[in-house]
């Protein structure tokens, strides 16, 4: 597919695209007339980049996670610091505080949605983050 097929399916516009070019993220084939030619493994990958970026990560980081993204694979990082593997331990734990709050509120509106299905009234006291009610 073309440029505009990948931009249109994954929302990404087609400055963001050739900016992951040019960043090292992705690398489209070239047809004979010089066009990028995208398969249809980069879609996902676009969806992967853009929740990396989401949760945070530079680009620079995110282009050397990716190839942990491909399966089967092969993996071997020479150019992996001490810095790197800390600043990556700190995204981890970053996504796995996001998860928590997110699953939170999840649970929370899905309770609120129960409640107002079966005509109860909804729960007026609100629980403070990290504890049960």
């Amino acid at each position: 597919m073309r440029i505009g097929e990948l931009a249109e399916r994954t929302g990404a516009s087609r400055r963001l695209l050739r900016y992951y070019e040019e960043q090292g993220l992705i690398t489209p084939e070239r047809s004979a007339n010089g066009y990028r030619e995208y398969g249809e493994a980069f879609v996902d990958r676009i969806a992967q980049i853009r929740g990396l970026l989401d949760a945070g990560l530079p680009t620079r980081i995110i282009k050397q996670v990716l190839p942990c993204l491909n399966t089967p694979r092969a993996l071997y990082f020479p150019d992996a610091t001490p810095e790197m593997i800390a600043v990556l331990e700190h995204e981890r734990d970053r996504m796995n505080d996001r998860i928590r709050c997110l699953t939170q509120n999840r649970d929370a509106i899905s309770a609120y949605l129960d409640a107002v299905r079966d005509g109860a009234p909804p729960p007026t006291e609100v629980a403070a983050p990290g504890t049960s009610s």
